[in-house]
């Protein structure tokens, strides 16, 4: 393969070829990811300072916008800095890097939502038991599981496509280095790297999605036959809507993405479909969570008053 090289950085084509609409792309992806930073940065300050919302519902959700935030920096900054520059080169270690963190923290949240969902269920559906059930060292367990799972599920797919020996032109589609575009460019055959990204990565955001509808399947089903207080049924529905919304606008672009079948159609798509996840997302959280969540909205309520 006489073309084959050692490929020393690659080239981020970015979210649009018209040039003239950077500088409007650039003011509404900055703009987003102010709010995503604003945002769950007021969420996670409050869940630390505030000892009202020291419970497990809040230790988790500080670990979402923790999450939402390092998720985003990720790969926005990198986008916003090529939205205005020419150069659109990233290092190979860079994007190695930039792939494995992506994956360690998208997967991580993938796994923390069904945690959030099972939380609310023992909250709702056995509270007399949820202060055993849900104890503090049972949610840290669970915490440090799911980081520990997202980590060593980015290395194997770090590891596996850092080994592959790329072709041709250094051009990735897309504004961050994913897999799926990676191996676009992969020399010989990467059947094991895509039967790794549809079965683990799938499997992965398969099972989260199922036990997180499961849960919610429970807690409605819990409501509707066990509860008689019209006004207990519209607190614990309207706590669970918001978990519920945040859990729809994220696992339906990712399970489009990582579980439908790979083709060169689609790469227009996924990159649409990743600035869902990667950008609108994690700055809509936030609001999510302080406009339906009456805790949240007091306790930011009392820290800006003080």
């Amino acid at each position: 393969m006489s073309n084959q090289t050692s490929a020393t950085e690659f080239l981020l084509l970015g979210v649009t070829d018209i040039q003239e609409l950077n500088p409007f792309l650039f003011a509404i992806f900055f703009t987003i990811y102010f709010v995503n930073i604003t945002g769950n940065g007021a969420i996670l300050m409050i869940v630390i300072l505030d000892p009202r919302l020291h419970s497990p519902m809040y230790f988790f959700l500080g670990n979402l916008a923790c999450l939402d935030i390092t998720y985003s920096t990720v790969t926005v900054p990198k986008m916003l800095e090529n939205l205005l520059s020419t150069s659109k080169a990233i290092s190979f270690l860079g994007c190695i890097t930039q792939l494995h963190f992506f994956h360690f923290l998208g997967s991580t949240e993938t796994l923390l939502l069904p945690v959030m969902a099972f939380d609310r269920f023992v909250a709702i559906c056995r509270p007399l038991h949820y202060s055993v059930i849900m104890n503090h060292q049972v949610c840290i367990y669970m915490t440090v599981t799911i980081w520990t799972i997202g980590f060593f599920h980015a290395l194997l797919h770090s590891v596996m496509t850092s080994r592959l020996s790329f072709c041709g032109p250094n051009h990735i589609h897309h504004f961050f280095c994913d897999i799926k575009p990676l191996l676009d460019l992969a020399c010989g055959n990467t059947e094991l790297n895509l039967w790794l990204l549809n079965t683990v990565t799938g499997t992965i955001a398969l099972t989260s999605s199922f036990l997180t509808f499961l849960s919610y399947f429970y807690i409605i089903t819990y409501l509707l036959l066990k509860t008689r207080s019209c006004s207990m049924l519209h607190k614990a529905l309207s706590t669970c809507a918001s978990h519920f919304m945040v859990v729809i606008l994220f696992y339906a672009p990712v399970l489009f993405t990582y579980v439908s079948p790979t083709s060169d159609s689609s790469l227009d798509q996924d990159t649409i479909i990743s600035i869902m996840y990667t950008v609108v997302t994690p700055a809509l959280n936030p609001l999510i969570y302080t406009l339906r969540n009456k805790d949240v909205r007091s306790a930011l309520n009392r820290k800006v008053r003080r």
